[in-house]
């Protein structure tokens, strides 16, 4: 028989901060790579010139728009769900 301890209990602010910082950080990543794919779409490195920078330069804004608008909401999303021990717990 395997007895698992309890989980440690959990500050919400301290969470919640955990939360905030992930959010702010996807989306300063996702406008990172935003502006990096306009410097590849205005060709301002040499090493990818042409029709491969246009290419490239607009999977790298996609990438990035995707990022900064889709990824913060999909964590929302999951964020907004109960954890999986809180809603097996049973009632006494």
């Amino acid at each position: 028989m395997t007895d698992i301890p309890p989980p440690p209990p959990v500050d919400p602010e301290k969470v919640a901060r955990q939360r905030f910082f992930a959010l702010g950080l996807f989306r300063l990543s996702g406008a990172i790579i935003v502006m990096f794919g306009f410097l590849i779409l205005m060709q301002r490195f040499g090493w990818v010139q042409g029709g491969k920078a246009k290419a490239m330069g607009a999977i790298f804004v996609m990438v990035g728009l995707f990022q900064f608008v889709v990824v913060p909401r999909l964590l929302l999303s999951l964020f907004n769900k109960p954890a999986p021990h809180q809603a097996e717990e049973p009632h006494q």
